[in-house]
């Protein structure tokens, strides 16, 4: 595995970690309902850890990978942008260091995938050797 890929996939697996915190966070703290509508996220994270470690360096795999990065780097842009989210209610209420610390490094580990997905995408081979 080069260096480049190592680096993909650590990065990967810390962006589905780190939203995996987020979103469990959200539903302690009631921003998010819990129940039956965390079984699509559920889905997307697996999708997403099956893609960075069962499917590494392939095109299926970076294309995941890519996939997942987006959403991830997503959401710290969409609690940002929101009314009320970072400077309303929740910069108010107690204990929001951890929702906020992992709203951030989600951004940074998803947009760090981001990259080298695309960078690794773009290197392989445009059309598939016979």
């Amino acid at each position: 595995m080069s260096r480049h890929n190592l680096l993909l996939t650590i990065a990967s697996l810390l962006s589905i970690l780190f939203a995996s915190f987020h979103l469990s966070d959200e539903v302690v703290r009631g921003i998010e309902p819990g129940g039956l509508n965390n079984v699509t996220a559920i889905g997307i994270l697996l999708l997403w850890l099956y893609g960075t470690l069962m499917l590494a360096e392939r095109r299926s795999g970076y294309v995941i990978m890519l996939l997942g990065a987006v959403l991830g780097s997503g959401i710290p842009v969409l609690h940002m942008t929101r009314a009320g989210l970072v400077g309303g209610r929740i910069a108010h209420t107690n204990g929001m260091f951890f929702w906020v610390w992992t709203l951030m490094a989600l951004g940074v580990t998803s947009t760090f995938s981001l990259i080298l997905s695309a960078r690794g995408l773009w290197s392989l081979p445009w059309r598939r050797q016979t």
